[in-house]
């Protein structure tokens, strides 16, 4: 008998016949994408659901981060964290700035605010801080430091869709956060991603941004991407947005079993939870000192996948070499445009 292996995660999928009528509907249509019905009733839908921002769908969780850099139109350095998923940093080297690290909090992974100040010199121009495995920023503090140095706040909120920092929607701190609805995500499109703000113009570009930088029939204004969410991505954001509550719920549950069975484990350091936040629970850190050797243990006793998620810090994995030669190509490519 074949062993039954455990996944690091699944992907959360509603009951298929609410898919499936959606899938009747675009049939009908023939409207597969292109800011279709069911994308517009996306949008509207994810609005409601965060306290009203503004909500601008994408393809992906990079692009919507790559375009909501592009936006700003600025050059020079962005103070980011090296603990985190590939694509922050490459979305800010793909834009031709540079990305300086910050050191995170040992507590709970995200940025260490006591240690921004030191890193922004006259080429700062703005602050990508990442939610990290759901715990949240410290918003006040960077907040703080953005407004006294006149920098944007952009955050990758990819780990927290659907939470809540003390009532706030986490959608609505800094000048733009962006989202992965990827399908290991709490909440997912199959595959998509969206950007998030309250500055109704930056969404008008970020809308033309992501359509070839399209504004209508005759102006092309921005160099823009083909990152549009299709119609059946959306469907299904359409089906998981109204069964989040019941997938934070199961995830809650077994987040506290958890923490039941392994807080008195004393070679075992569990994520801290704040009463300030509403979690989604996604996400199950644990630090351990021998890491490898637990991994091991791990996959003889119960089949555990390799594909355990392990995030290697971005200053240990492309050199800063690499990330200076990607952004003089990029430059040397502007420079023959202008």
């Amino acid at each position: 008998m074949e062993e039954k292996k455990i996944f690091v995660t699944k992907a959360t999928l509603p009951p298929k016949e609410e898919f499936i009528q959606y899938v009747d509907k675009i049939w009908d249509s023939a409207w597969l994408t292109n800011m279709g019905d069911v994308h517009n009733r996306l949008e509207k839908r994810l609005s409601e659901f965060m306290d009203g921002v503004e909500v601008v769908l994408t393809v992906n969780g990079h692009l919507a981060l790559e375009l909501a850099l592009q936006s700003l139109k600025i050059d020079g350095e962005v103070i980011t964290t090296p603990f985190t998923f590939a694509s922050t940093t490459h979305a800010i080297v793909r834009n031709g700035l540079k990305p300086v690290f910050c050191d995170i909090k040992e507590d709970d992974f995200t940025m260490d605010p006591e240690k921004i100040e030191k890193l922004i010199t006259k080429y700062t121009k703005a602050i990508l801080p990442v939610h990290v495995y759901g715990n949240i920023c410290d918003v006040e503090a960077i907040e703080k430091i953005a407004k006294k140095h006149n920098l944007y706040v952009l955050y990758d909120a990819a780990h927290t869709f659907g939470e809540r920092y003390k009532g706030k929607s986490v959608a609505d701190f800094g000048d733009m956060s962006v989202f992965s609805f990827h399908a290991t995500k709490v909440f997912n499109t199959i595959e998509g991603g969206a950007v998030t703000l309250r500055d109704k113009k930056r969404r008008e570009a970020i809308d033309f941004l992501k359509n070839f930088g399209i504004a209508d029939k005759e102006n092309v204004p921005y160099v823009g991407s083909n990152a549009k969410m299709n119609e059946f991505a959306a469907a299904m954001g359409l089906c998981n947005i109204n069964h989040l509550s019941e997938y934070i719920a199961k995830r809650k549950k077994i987040c506290e079993r958890y923490i039941e069975r392994l807080s008195d484990i004393k070679a075992v350091r569990l994520n801290k939870y704040g009463s300030d936040t509403e979690y989604n629970y996604a996400y199950f850190p644990i630090v351990v000192e021998e890491r490898d050797k637990l991994m091991m243990h791990l996959q003889r006793r119960i089949s555990l996948q390799e594909n355990i998620s392990i995030l290697v810090p971005m200053h240990m994995n492309a050199t800063e070499a690499d990330l200076m030669r990607s952004l003089h190509l990029l430059h040397l490519i502007f420079q023959r445009k202008s």
